[in-house]
């Protein structure tokens, strides 16, 4: 006999009626009439085939198979009460991973993006740490330790997954170009303050800057070098927003900024300078990663892709990486 077969209803009636050897005590407890509970007891040991209790005048009392089946039944209950109990823990001990990625990059293009993970995805438990070092990633368990890193491939000792190449070009306040008759050409940022992004990736690659912009633009004898430098993005964008001069950015820290309109690019989709460096993921060699960290991957990668495909090289097909 298959144990889904018999009716839940009178197995619980039958288990409330064993604890005190009373239909009364049973129907108390479960809302209903003692006349429903001795129904539905009866109702199983017609299914079962046996009695269950001894009826007498004064009350009913378990006879040796009910004896029995209230003990398999007790002990039925003590399994699924410690496998709700070990399911809960399990969900209050959610998969950790660790993920380094630049600090402007983090600030700037991921973290924004995460509240749609947890929406639609979630089940992990996320530490972000804004570092550009080299670290090995690594499974640990039921956690993991990625990177996501701006340099040239190949990267050793790691896996890497690509998630887009890069562009750069100026962005500035619309309040610099307020005051203006005619449409700006490059030759015209000898009269702006030009903000320069310095920093070298964890290869020692250093960040495409002014200096290459302005060459491959044909004024870099005409406009004088930045005058003002900053290590992070996204401190020279905050520059930029507040109307101090005019900043390379590159598209994965400005493109949130020019949607909001806080930003606009000056020369339009022209003069453009193809990054040689990518965006990549990093994760380890060898191994698989568990199940949630895996569904992260494939939300990053998802991400990445459609962010590539509907801004970078949209307009100019990329001039390599």
């Amino acid at each position: 006999m298959k144990i889904e077969r018999l009716p839940l209803n009178a197995l619980r009636a039958f288990a409330e009626a064993a604890r005190a050897e009373s239909f009364k005590h049973a129907a108390s407890r479960l809302g209903v009439t003692p006349g429903a509970v001795s129904r539905q007891i009866k109702q199983l040991e017609d299914r079962l085939g046996v009695s269950l209790f001894a009826r007498h005048a004064n009350g009913v009392y378990l006879n040796e198979a009910g004896r029995r089946l209230a003990q398999d039944i007790d002990s039925g209950l003590e399994r699924i009460a410690a496998g709700v109990m070990a399911a809960q823990e399990s969900a209050r001990q959610a998969p950790m991973l660790t993920l380094s990625a630049p600090p402007s990059f983090m600030q700037l293009w991921l973290l924004p993006r995460l509240a749609d993970f947890d929406a639609r995805v979630g089940g992990i438990d996320i530490s972000l740490e804004a570092s550009q070092s080299l670290t090995v990633p690594a499974w640990q368990g039921d956690g993991a330790r990625l990177a996501i890193r701006y340099g040239r491939g190949p990267w050793s000792e790691v896996k890497s997954h690509h998630l887009f190449g890069d562009e750069l070009f100026p962005v500035c306040a619309p309040s610099l170009l307020e005051h203006s008759d005619r449409p700006m050409t490059p030759a015209d940022l000898a009269h702006h303050s030009l903000l320069e992004v310095c920093w070298e990736s964890s290869q020692g690659v250093a960040f495409p800057g002014w200096r290459e912009w302005l060459e491959a633009a044909g004024v870099a004898d005409r406009v004088p070098p930045p005058q003002r430098r900053y290590s992070l993005s996204g401190l020279a964008m905050d520059q930029a927003i507040a109307g101090r001069g005019i900043m390379l950015a590159n598209h994965p820290v400005a493109m949130d900024r020019l949607k909001s309109g806080v930003l606009v690019r000056p020369f339009g989709e022209r003069h453009v300078l193809a990054s040689p460096m990518t965006y990549d993921l990093l994760t380890p060699q060898s191994g698989k990663a568990p199940l949630a960290v895996a569904r992260f991957i494939d939300w990053l990668l998802n991400e990445a892709a459609a962010f590539d495909r509907d801004t970078i090289g949209k307009a100019h097909p990329r001039r390599g990486h």
